[in-house]
């Protein structure tokens, strides 16, 4: 039973490596050298685990998506039932708490690929549907039950809260000198107090965050 455990402890490994090669070097950087020298390894090792390269690349990208998606639906699924509380942790769990983020920055690097890479475009639209569902749920359930009012479509809403999230997330890696984890939660929630006409609670501690 210990040598499949080896072998998903260095799948994990080499996943890791390879999202921050994409973080830094973009897809078209992602290059088989580049991934074993990240996790330490020979190429070899790595073309044990992963034989194709571009499995491994996209199961980098998936688990980054599922950070974004099926992390945050899980959260939900363990809050307490307040419309309000879960849209102010919705964002929190959006938004980088640094510019040093591996995900986020990966996810700058596939943006800049999207407009001649149709594999980034397809996962990307991919994801930033997903994410809008989720927030489209939750501000149906806040109108629904009377706790959010608010006029407008809450599918237009969602696709905005999910680009100022990706709009930010960009700033926050940029480096911007005023824009930081904290002040984008604020600033993606100020928008959403507007559109459900709810004070909403300001945001908690984000130290343990990502």
């Amino acid at each position: 039973m210990a040598r499949p455990k080896r072998q998903g402890a260095r799948r994990s490994q080499l996943v890791l490596a390879a999202q921050r090669v994409i973080a830094r070097h973009g897809l078209d950087g992602a290059k088989l050298s580049r991934i074993a020298g990240e996790a330490g390894l020979t190429s070899g090792a790595v073309l044990y685990y992963y034989p194709d390269v571009d499995e491994l690349v996209l199961s980098a990208i998936r688990v980054s998506m599922e950070r974004f998606y099926e992390e945050r639906a899980r959260m939900l699924e363990g809050l307490e039932d307040d419309p309000a509380v879960r849209l102010v942790r919705m964002v929190e769990a959006g938004l980088p708490v640094s510019g040093d983020d591996v995900e986020v920055r990966l996810f700058c690097q596939m943006g800049g690929a999207a407009g001649s890479n149709p594999l980034a475009a397809t996962l990307l639209t991919s994801l930033f549907d997903r994410q809008v569902g989720l927030y489209q749920v939750v501000i149906e359930q806040g109108r629904a039950r009377g706790i959010f009012s608010g006029s407008g479509s809450p599918l237009v809403a969602a696709r905005n809260i999910v680009a100022l999230e990706d709009a930010y997330g960009y700033r926050i890696v940029a480096g911007h000198p005023t824009i930081d984890g904290e002040a984008a939660v604020e600033l993606v929630l100020d928008y959403a107090r507007t559109v459900t006409a709810h004070p909403l609670p300001r945001a908690g501690s984000r130290a343990g965050a990502h």
